[in-house]
C-alpha cells in the first residue's frame, strides 16, 4: 500500500523559510514520480514542484522558481521541499503525491492528477 506522510508545515512570517518532508512507503521510490502540490482556500489544487521517475529531472511552477527546492533522500525514502523567501500567497495546504513511471520535462506537467496522495500539511505565511 502506498503511503505518503507530510510534515513540517507551520506558521512563518513573510521572508522566512520552512522545510516540508514527505515520508514514502509501500512502493519502489525510484519507479515513481513524486510531486508537491498546494491548495489555498477557494482555489484549485496546483503543482509546486515535481520530481520525475528515476530522479532525473525536477520541475517547478513559475511562481516558486528560485525560492523553493525539491530534493530527495533515497536511503530514507523521503522527499523534501525547502521553501525560502516565503510570501503570504504561498499560504496553502501542501500535499505530497506519487505516480508510477511518470516523466516530467517542464513545470507545466506538474499537475495534480497523481495517483496517490498524502494527507497534507498546512503552511501559513503572515505578512
Amino acid at each position: 500500500e502506498v503511503q505518503l506522510v507530510e510534515s513540517g508545515g507551520g506558521l512563518v512570517q513573510a521572508g522566512g523559510s520552512l522545510r516540508l518532508s514527505c515520508a514514502a512507503s509501500g512502493f519502489t521510490f525510484d519507479d515513481h514520480a513524486i510531486g508537491w502540490f498546494r491548495q489555498a482556500p477557494g482555489k484549485e489544487r496546483e503543482g509546486v514542484s515535481c520530481l520525475s521517475s528515476g530522479g532525473g529531472r525536477t520541475v517547478y511552477a513559475e511562481s516558486v522558481k528560485g525560492r523553493f527546492t525539491m530534493s530527495r533522500d533515497n536511503a530514507k525514502n523521503t522527499v523534501y521541499l525547502q521553501m525560502n523567501s516565503l510570501k503570504p500567497e504561498d499560504t496553502a495546504a501542501y500535499y505530497c503525491a506519487a505516480d508510477f513511471v511518470r516523466y516530467l520535462y517542464s513545470g507545466k506537467e506538474c499537475v495534480p492528477d497523481f495517483a496517490s496522495w498524502g494527507q497534507g500539511t498546512q503552511v501559513t505565511v503572515s505578512s
